[in-house]
Order: structure tokens, then C-alpha cells, then sequence
């Protein structure tokens, strides 16, 4: 049966090559991507239409953050990038390429369990550990933004406690805490799927967003309940925040640190992330 590892001590690859297909949340779009190991470490990106042309992915090349984060490579941008990352850096996945026949990677349930399965199939193998692997922290780093905060300090190992509010009544006040490494990602943070509200669809959709948003790969809040119970946990918003903050960091390196965030955000994250960056 397979295990994932119990800290962060090793890197790892995937043994085989991977291929999911779906629905990409806001272009609506099918988009197929495939994921293999590659000699060099890092992340890297290419697309089906120039095979040849691989990106290493870096902090400088992320664009957009609303609603999703976005990076820009060559001419184009691919979106929605952070669930993968988040399943890729939350299990210490590296040296990996990532192939991708479309402009945004596909949603699938919303959560990144699916990814996570995915590795699972073919299973991992350990790589030499990256120079920024596990980033180096000596001073705490706080920063703010429109009322939300994200703070960093030093520790022996990566913790996150994480908080939101909202004033709609199924979701209120949430904090959750977990001492990260890859097997209590997958158990406790990778299924948290993503979530949005009924009353926000149509201003959305008028912004050309959110075409491949469904009651299939979303969690959608309508006041004092769920549209489409049950969740996967009692507090699945504020795993799945957790989720997209390890999504932002990927590409800087989970710190050894206590990251304290409350109602974070992609571009808190990315705030965060250039930080640890320079």
C-alpha cells in the first residue's frame, strides 16, 4: 500500500508519466495536461503546440491573482495554476514537467486530491534536494493587505494557522492549524475543495469568469447553507485556503516557519511569496 513520507527531509519525483483532462474553472474550456519527471529540478512548463519551448516556472513570471493565480510564459498566460502546484509542493514533489494542451490547468473536483491520486499511481522516487528546496528564514516578515494579513516567523518546522471570516452563516469564523508535511497534506488538506457564493455567480459571470465553475468542482455557499452538501470536512473553506496558500508558495519553497494568515488571499500569498523570494 502506498505511503507518503512524514516530513520534508527528501525530495521526490514521480516514477511515471501522468495525463488528467477536464474543465478549466474560468475559460470553460476541456484542457489536458500531462506531467512527467524531468532531469532538472524545479517545475516546468510546456505546451502541446511547441513541445520544444520548456519554462521553468519562477516567482517573477506569476501574473494575474484574481480569483486564481496566473503566469505568464512567452506570449501567453496559463491559468489556475495553484491547485497542481499545491498537490506537487504539499507532497515534495520536484524535478517535474508539465505539459499542458490548453490555456488553463483543468479544475477537476476543485479540490487536489485528484492530483495527489494521480502520483499515486505511479508512485515517487527521491531526487537530490534542491538549493531552495526548504527556504531559510531568520527574521519574521509581515505583511498586509485591504484588511488581510499574513505573517512568517522562524521555526524547526512548517506550520500554518490560518483564518477566515465570512459574514455568510454556512461558512462564519474558521481557523484551522496543521503542522505540514506530505502525508497529512493528503489526508487533511488535499481533498478541501474550492468554494464560491450564489449571490456573487451573475456579477462573475458578467466579468467572463467562472464558465467551468459547477456544482461538480466547486462548493457553492447560498447564505446559511451549501447548495451541494455535503462537505468533505466541517471546515472545508479554510483547508482549501491552506491548499492555495501551499499552491502560492511552491515556487519559492515551503519555509521551515509559522505562516499565521488571516483571511488570505492569492495575492496576500504572492506578497508572501516574493518576499521569501529575494
Amino acid at each position: 500500500m502506498f505511503s507518503w513520507p512524514t516530513n520534508y527531509d527528501y525530495c521526490y519525483t514521480i516514477s511515471g508519466f501522468i495525463s488528467r483532462e477536464g474543465i478549466g474553472l474560468h475559460s470553460g474550456e476541456k484542457t489536458k495536461v500531462k506531467i512527467s519527471p524531468y532531469e532538472k529540478e524545479g517545475y516546468y512548463i510546456s505546451f502541446a503546440d511547441k513541445p520544444r519551448e520548456i519554462f521553468k516556472l519562477t516567482q517573477d513570471l506569476i501574473g494575474s491573482t484574481m480569483l486564481c493565480t496566473a503566469v505568464k510564459l512567452g506570449g501567453r498566460n496559463l491559468y489556475t495554476i495553484e491547485h497542481l502546484l499545491s498537490a506537487l509542493a504539499g507532497c515534495g514533489l520536484n524535478y517535474i514537467h508539465i505539459e499542458v494542451d490548453g490555456r488553463e490547468i483543468p479544475l477537476l473536483d476543485g479540490s487536489a486530491i485528484q492530483w495527489v491520486q494521480a502520483f499515486e499511481e505511479v508512485g515517487i522516487k527521491k531526487v537530490p534536494i534542491p538549493d531552495n528546496f526548504i527556504p531559510e528564514i531568520k527574521t519574521p516578515i509581515i505583511l498586509n493587505k485591504e484588511g488581510s494579513v499574513i505573517a512568517l516567523t522562524p521555526s524547526n518546522k512548517t506550520t500554518i494557522i490560518s483564518t477566515i471570516s465570512f459574514s455568510y452563516e454556512a461558512i462564519g469564523n474558521q481557523t484551522f492549524v496543521i503542522d505540514l508535511n506530505p502525508k497529512c497534506f493528503v489526508e487533511k488538506i488535499a481533498p478541501a475543495r474550492t468554494f464560491g457564493f450564489k449571490d456573487q455567480f451573475q456579477e462573475l459571470s458578467e466579468l467572463g469568469l467562472i464558465k467551468g465553475g459547477s456544482l461538480d468542482n466547486a462548493l457553492v455557499c447560498d447564505g446559511d447553507k451549501w447548495v451541494n452538501p455535503p462537505l468533505r470536512f466541517d471546515n472545508e473553506p479554510i483547508r482549501h485556503k491552506i491548499l492555495d496558500l501551499i499552491g502560492d508558495l511552491a515556487l519559492v519553497g515551503l519555509p521551515k516557519a509559522q505562516i499565521l494568515v488571516y483571511k488570505g488571499s492569492h495575492s496576500l500569498n504572492s506578497l508572501l511569496a516574493s518576499a521569501l523570494n529575494n
